[in-house]
C-alpha cells in the first residue's frame, strides 16, 4: 500500500457516508442549550430531536475552537496536513482553522494547507473523499485540491425542510416570513451558492411532499434527464424521505452510486427534526475519467 504524503482533516460540518473515504479526524462543532454545551460526539441525533421538541431553550451552534482544530491537525501524524473546512461563507470554522495553523507553526509541527470547501454536509463529504483518494494514491496536496475543486464545481447540494419554525428560532429568517410561510404551508428548497458559499433559495412548494418533488426536479434540471448520477442522501427523523427522493431520481437518471446518512446534530439545530438533503454530481469521479 502506498504511504500517504499528507493527512486529511475536516470539521463537524461533514456528514459521513460509510461507502466514501470519510473516516478522517474531525474538529467538532458544538450545540449549546443555554449554559449546557454538547460537543457533536456527546449528543445523538435522536437526543437532539427530543430536546428540540421539549427543551424551552432553543439551541445555538458553535464553531470548532482553534484548540479543536489543532488536535485534529496533529492526529494524522504526517508531515503535511490538508484541512478541509466548511464554507467560510457559512461558518467561522475556516478562521479557527487558520488560527490553529498559525499556532502550530514551528519545528516538528505538520505543515498545514487550508482548503475552503465552499460548501458543507454531503457535498463536503464528496470533497473529503477526493482528498483522501489522492492521499491514498501517494499523490500530493495540489492534486488533491485540483480534484476537490473539480468535485465542488460539479456537485449540487439541496435541502428542504418540513417547517420554517427552527430557522425562525435560530434567527435565520424573520417572524413574519415564518408566519406567512406557515400559513401558506410553503416549504423552501435551499441550495448552496457555490460562488459565495452561502445559502440561496432554489424553489418552493406548497407541501413537504411537493418540496421533495421540487428538489429532485431541480437536480434533473441542473444535470439533464438521463445523466448518470452519484447521489448522497440526508434525512432527519423520517428516513423514508430519502427513499422517496431516490426513487424519483432513479426514474429519470441511472444512479451509479448512492448512500444515505442522518443529518448531523449541528445542522439539525437549524433545520429541525424533519429535513431532506441531496448532494448530486455526474456519475464518474474526476480521477475515473
Amino acid at each position: 500500500m502506498t504511504t500517504p504524503r499528507f493527512g486529511v482533516v475536516t470539521d463537524g460540518g461533514l456528514d459521513v457516508y460509510p461507502t466514501l473515504h470519510n473516516d478522517v479526524p474531525v474538529a467538532p462543532f458544538a450545540v449549546n442549550f443555554g449554559s449546557t454545551t454538547y460537543r457533536m460526539t456527546e449528543i445523538t441525533r435522536e437526543e437532539l430531536y427530543r430536546q428540540l421538541q421539549t427543551n424551552p431553550t432553543h439551541p445555538t451552534s458553535a464553531q470548532p475552537t482553534p484548540q479543536d482544530w489543532m488536535s485534529a491537525m496533529q492526529a494524522p501524524g504526517t508531515p503535511e496536513v490538508l484541512a478541509v473546512t466548511t464554507s467560510a461563507g457559512l461558518s467561522g470554522s475556516h478562521n479557527s482553522a487558520d488560527q490553529a495553523r498559525q499556532l502550530l507553526a514551528g519545528p516538528g509541527a505538520p505543515r498545514v494547507t487550508l482548503h475552503d470547501s465552499g460548501t458543507l454536509s454531503a457535498a463536503l463529504a464528496f470533497q473529503v473523499h477526493a482528498a483522501v483518494t489522492a492521499a491514498e494514491r501517494g499523490l500530493g496536496i495540489e492534486q488533491a485540491r485540483e480534484w476537490m475543486r473539480a468535485v465542488h464545481a460539479e456537485t449540487e447540494l439541496y435541502f428542504t425542510i418540513e417547517t420554517l419554525e427552527y430557522l425562525r428560532r435560530g434567527g435565520r429568517i424573520g417572524r413574519v416570513q415564518a408566519a406567512v410561510g406557515g400559513l401558506l404551508n410553503l416549504k423552501p428548497v435551499v441550495m448552496v451558492d457555490k460562488a459565495a458559499g452561502t445559502y440561496t433559495n432554489a424553489a418552493r412548494a406548497r407541501s413537504y411532499r411537493g418540496a421533495i418533488q421540487a428538489l429532485t426536479e431541480q437536480v434533473t434540471r441542473r444535470f439533464g434527464e438521463g445523466t448518470p448520477l452519484r447521489v448522497g442522501l440526508l434525512f432527519g427523523d423520517h428516513p423514508e424521505d430519502a427513499d422517496a427522493a431516490l426513487s424519483q431520481l432513479a426514474a429519470r437518471h441511472p444512479i451509479v452510486w448512492s448512500d444515505r446518512t442522518g443529518v448531523n446534530p449541528v445542522l439539525s439545530v437549524h433545520v429541525g427534526p424533519r429535513a431532506l438533503g441531496v448532494a448530486a454530481a455526474p456519475g464518474a469521479w474526476p480521477w475515473e475519467r
